[in-house]
């Protein structure tokens, strides 16, 4: 039987001895810097209406091994052909294939930290977390063993999708899966992040780092499902940087876990920059969503557009506080940014927060959030057509989710999507979250 660690709060973890010194040292900078940060509370701004009581990890441990590598990998199905495949359970690599055209560097981080450490220092975690996980993204970073490197060169287009998949496995275990994405200039990629529960019932800790680095010219789509049981919590940061002339989409979707909290930011680098947030939320029964954005502009004649739709079940709750940011000097800003809520129950909560802050001249900025209910009109039409109540409303919370899944913009990954949206309809008729 495996030793059980102590409570990833209580013992400070151990460097592989065959990773870098200097990933070592911030391992050891992380540790203190978590040690040093408060433990939020519930009147801090970054963490306004938040369960601040979902933050008591103090049961989880590090993930020690436990998974059972022939039955993930079988059960890590996604798309029909990826261009490369990854399999992580409990942080361990289970299963990898790939066949990426040459020059591409596609490994596991704990790969990379060997093979490319020079590579992997420029451009790992090198963005402030500003949106109140400072302390989250710290223990990350300290106890972080293993995700995925890639690294596409200047003018190397990658057709197909890069998938990884992330299962944690074992009660009480907690896994620090981390993605950092880099494009050369005119390089082209796409990454879809899956992460999963082994079971149904084992109590579960992801936090998560995203770095997503796009270079000049370049075109990065990254895609993150969130499908974890319902005993699993999440704190999930993506970080993006998107450079001169080039675009990032970044897109969630939460199906999963008890309670998530996301944090993304788009720091617009370049003129002629794009980014695009997009996110899809179905939250069931006691299930809470908290997202947290910030678009940020230091460059002139940049463009973002966020948009973020939620479809609330039974006593499910979110939140939404995005942020627009425009710095001195960033003229001809274009920027947009739209939360939606459709309540499916009168019992559900949806607390929204848009907000602009505009420090430039000729820009065009726009924020707002919406919430309603299906109605009655809408239900009507759809039973006079002998569809039941119950999958008219599903039928009408789908089509409410598609326009943010259509702009992904890839064929067989909306299919994908869609397919993680009409599992989780089929649990909440079930009876589940």
């Amino acid at each position: 039987m495996l030793e059980q660690p102590a409570s990833l709060l209580d013992s400070a973890p151990v460097t592989p001895a065959t990773f870098p010194a200097w990933f070592a040292e911030r391992q050891r900078a992380a540790r203190q810097r978590f040690l040093q940060i408060p433990q939020p509370k519930r009147g801090d701004e970054t963490w306004r209406f938040s369960s601040v009581k979902e933050l008591d990890f103090a049961d989880f441990r590090p993930a020690n091994g436990g998974a059972d590598a022939t039955l993930l990998a079988s059960r890590s199905t996604g798309l029909e052909a990826p261009v490369a495949k990854f399999v992580f359970g409990n942080d361990e690599l289970l299963h990898s294939e790939s066949d990426l055209p040459a020059g591409v560097i596609c490994l596991p981080l704990a790969e990379a930290l060997i093979s490319h450490s020079e590579l992997v220092e420029k451009h790992f975690m090198k963005q402030e977390t500003r949106l109140g996980s400072a302390k989250w993204t710290a223990l990350h970073e300290a106890n972080l063993r293993n995700g995925l490197f890639v690294h596409v060169p200047a003018n190397v287009e990658v057709e197909g999708t890069i998938e990884v998949f992330h299962w944690i496995a074992g009660d009480n275990t907690a896994i620090f899966p981390h993605t950092l994405i880099v494009t050369g200039a005119n390089a082209k990629v796409r990454v879809v992040d899956y992460f999963q529960s082994a079971d149904e019932t084992s109590t579960g800790l992801a936090i998560a780092v995203n770095d997503l680095i796009a270079g000049p010219g370049s075109k990065l789509d990254y895609v993150a499902i969130q499908a974890f049981n319902e005993h699993t919590k999440v704190i999930q940061v993506n970080e993006t940087g998107v450079a001169k002339d080039a675009s990032a989409t970044g897109f969630i979707l939460n199906t999963g876990a008890t309670w998530a909290r996301n944090e993304s930011l788009s720091r617009l680098e370049g003129e002629g920059s794009r980014s695009d947030m997009l996110s899809v939320s179905i939250p069931a029964r006691d299930q809470e969503y908290d997202q947290r954005t910030f678009q940020h502009h230091v460059s002139p004649g940049a463009f973002s557009d966020l948009l973020y739709k939620n479809s609330l079940y039974d006593k499910a709750r979110t939140i939404f506080s995005g942020l627009i940011f425009v710095d001195e000097g960033a003229h001809r800003t274009d920027a947009y940014q739209t939360c939606r809520n459709l309540f499916m129950s009168d019992d559900a909560e949806a607390n929204s927060m848009p907000g602009l802050e505009i420090n430039a001249d000729d820009v065009k900025c726009s924020h707002g959030s919406t919430s309603c209910q299906i109605s009655d009109e809408e239900i009507f039409y759809l039973r006079a057509r002998g569809i039941c109540p119950t999958r008219a409303r599903q039928l009408i919370a789908r089509g409410f989710s598609v326009e943010v899944i259509e702009r992904l913009g890839d064929e067989k990954v909306e299919e994908l999507v869609l397919r993680f949206v009409d599992d989780k309809f089929a649990h909440i008729a079930g009876g589940g979250a």
